[in-house]
């Protein structure tokens, strides 16, 4: 009876677990979740499908007017159709010495279908990103083919909970490094020495690792051969007692 309980309470407890998890990653959202200020930077739009007798068929983002970029350039997604929507700006922006006139203000993809139980990811280029904000806020609509449309588009303000239709956002980084283009990059580039130094560091890891895991191995046959005669006596003296 005992043991009937305990297992009862870890499976309630493992689906209690799922249960949150899946709550807490069903959102849609934007990956990786931070970029450099005034950068450029490739973002992608994860969005799961959350319902179990539909599938997701558009997803349509709104860029912020207020934080316009001037280059939005989409990845093909197969099966996928993505409409890109520019608006004119009220104040002209010189970017590279040139002037831009307009911006990217909604992305829209759909004709394709994301089933129950899977996700879809879809790839933006984008920049320059702001300089002078934290963050941007990329509110979003999904649409299923039964006609329902979950609106992800409430912002999340500091110190409360998160709403339960949360809108996409990315937080902007101080830049590190002068070439906005490769923000996010790390430099591998290093000296001979160095690289040398890396290499033997690497060799002297795999040897230690080797060493280690044939150690792990010797002693984990130790442990059989000795459970076995283990065994091998415990029948042997049951033998000779009978």
């Amino acid at each position: 009876m005992k043991t009937s309980r305990v297992s009862f309470a870890a499976a309630l407890a493992a689906g209690t677990v799922l249960l949150l998890s899946g709550t807490a990653f069903a959102h849609v959202g934007v990956q990786p979740g931070e970029a450099a200020k005034g950068g450029y930077a490739t973002i992608n739009f994860k969005v799961p499908n959350e319902r179990d007798n539909a599938s997701t068929t558009q997803l349509e983002v709104n860029f912020p007017v207020d934080q316009p970029l001037t280059s939005v350039m989409p990845q093909d997604v197969p099966g996928w159709t993505v409409t890109v929507e520019k608006s004119k700006l009220d104040k002209p922006l010189t970017v590279h010495g040139k002037q831009i006139n307009e911006a990217v203000t909604k992305v829209t993809w759909s004709g394709g279908k994301i089933e129950p139980g899977k996700f879809q990811q879809f790839p933006l280029s984008v920049g320059k990103l702001p300089e002078n904000a934290e963050q941007m806020v990329f509110k979003s609509i999904q649409t299923y083919d039964n006609g329902e449309v979950v609106r992800w588009i409430e912002e999340t303000k500091e110190g409360a909970a998160e709403p339960q239709n949360p809108a996409p956002v990315l937080k902007l980084t101080a830049a590190q490094g002068a070439d906005h283009h490769d923000a996010g990059a790390k430099n591998t580039d290093k000296p001979t020495a160095e690289k040398a130094k890396d290499g033997e560091h690497g060799h002297d890891q795999a040897d230690a690792e080797q060493g280690s895991d044939t150690t792990a191995r010797a002693l984990g046959i130790a442990g059989i051969v000795i459970g076995l005669g283990g065994v091998a006596f415990g029948v042997a003296s049951r033998r000779r007692s009978a």
